[in-house]
């Protein structure tokens, strides 16, 4: 089955989570258009794949929710789909060594999103900036983002710009670029 690409948010927001909810809200008070298309729990990249097709030509990113060993410090890194994720390219560039993923628990104090729909709309959640954003500078060039609205029964294509230019500095965060080895073309 093709999944079908829509305008904007569902015209029809019976069934779905407050924080999904929340984030098409935030997209329209901020003037950011996006398309969305609805599908199944995406759990892993692999499920991906007609979602992927859907958002084309979307970077499709990997976001990946880090801590340091004292887990006193948080990371949200994007990296492309495509790339694979090595601890010591990242930890040398944000001077954090011990770099793991955090436990969940965290992800849903700081961000309000469940292990399998960690999305950078998440941020808006942040209020108190606990979680540093790392972006991988192949996202920065991309012309649109794949990303989820905070729930993954759903994803969105987004302009790239709209992301680091409008939408983060709304919800008050920055972003750090990294540079990571290329994965499998």
């Amino acid at each position: 089955m093709k999944l079908q690409l829509e305008n904007g948010r569902p015209a029809d927001l019976t069934g779905r989570l407050e924080k999904e909810i929340r984030t098409y809200d935030k997209l329209g008070e901020l003037g950011i258009a996006y398309e969305r298309v609805d599908h199944e729990a995406a759990e892993t990249m692999e499920a991906c794949v007609a979602i992927d097709e859907a958002l084309a030509p979307a970077a499709i990113c990997k976001n990946l929710f880090l801590c340091n060993a004292q887990k006193t410090k948080f990371y949200l890194l994007m990296i492309r789909g495509d790339k694979k994720f090595k601890t010591k390219e990242i930890s040398h560039q944000i001077q954090s060594p011990r770099l793991s993923f955090a436990p969940p628990e965290y992800m849903e104090q700081f961000l309000d999103i469940t292990p399998g729909s960690v999305s950078v709309m998440g941020l808006m959640n942040d209020k108190e900036n606990r979680v540093q954003l790392l972006v991988d500078e192949d996202v920065l060039h991309a012309e649109y983002v794949g990303c989820h609205p905070c729930i993954n029964t759903s994803s969105m294509r987004i302009k790239a710009k709209d992301i680091f230019e409008v939408f983060l500095p709304a919800v008050g965060h920055d972003y750090k670029t990294v540079v990571l080895g290329n994965g499998e073309e």
